[in-house]
């Protein structure tokens, strides 16, 4: 896969900007030399982090197109263009499934999938007609590679991005693009992502989900908890290398290769049934 290596003098958008991992990927961006263009619904979190950090603030709901399209055509109009695509924004509230209403699927995918998908939309041709390429990051998590209760919702739209994201970048290298596709998976980070409902809208206002403090339920749990800045070195490091995968937390193979034998020993078990016939 292709990667960006050079990034100085390049433009970089990054949603979910204001704070969290999207905070320290445009800081991190910005030292690196890029033009960079941090995208949010929290206006006053906005201008704040764009102002501290030197970056352009352009504010968006990345669950309308028609916001996510007119992000792209004003950085078209200021830039010329983009390199880097960083799909970021990102929404957790915890329910069980069997409680969840359908304004809580409609508020958690139309921030978490729905706006990878409109980033895309709206900026994979610009990234085409780059002639040294660009680069997608897309933001899932380790829980898109495992499942975890009370974290359904979630865990649907991460999935669903790393399942997007595969097959993108498989779409990308058929045709023989070089723009490149990089999929994060942080395990736990630091951030706000623990009070997401406080940027939800009143439409989509009630249901079951709840806000929960992870970092503080699990205190004494042994998680590693991380710093943003961490996750955002992953990222970028990454992003330059072409990988199509990017981890914070190593550690937390054994979920997924505890998930994989699963599926392994489902498919040999019925491999062995077709050959006795039983």
């Amino acid at each position: 896969m292709t990667g960006l290596r050079s990034l100085a003098g390049k433009v970089a958008v990054v949603t979910g900007g204001a704070s969290g991992i999207g905070k320290a990927l445009g800081t991190l961006l910005v030292r690196q030399g890029m033009k960079v263009v941090l995208a949010d619904v929290e206006r006053a979190a906005l201008d704040k982090t764009a102002a501290e950090i030197g970056a352009l603030g352009i504010r968006t709901d990345v669950t309308s197109i028609e916001s996510v399209q007119s992000l792209a055509d004003q950085v078209a109009a200021r830039y010329g263009g983009v390199h880097l695509l960083c799909n970021n924004a990102g929404v957790a509230s915890m329910a069980r499934l069997s409680d969840m209403a359908l304004s809580d699927w409609a508020w958690l995918l139309g921030v978490n999938l729905w706006g990878v998908i409109h980033g895309i939309k709206a900026f994979l041709p610009m990234l085409r007609a780059n002639p040294d390429g660009g680069h997608l990051l897309n933001t899932a998590s380790m829980a898109g590679l495992h499942v975890t209760p009370d974290m359904g919702g979630y865990t649907v739209s991460k999935f669903a991005i790393i399942a997007l994201s595969e097959t993108l970048a498989l779409e990308l290298a058929e045709e023989g693009s070089r723009v490149g596709v990089t999929i994060l998976c942080p395990g736990p980070v630091s951030t706000r992502l623990g009070s997401s409902q406080r940027n939800r809208p009143p439409l989509l206002s009630g249901g079951a989900l709840v806000d929960s403090n992870l970092e503080a339920m699990d205190e004494g749990g042994g998680l590693r908890w991380v710093d943003p800045d961490l996750a955002a070195a992953v990222a970028v490091r990454a992003v330059q290398r072409g990988d199509l995968y990017a981890f914070t937390h190593p550690e937390m193979a054994s979920l997924v290769k505890d998930r994989h034998a699963t599926i392994a020993k489902a498919l040999a078990d019925a491999a062995a049934g077709e050959e006795t016939g039983s």
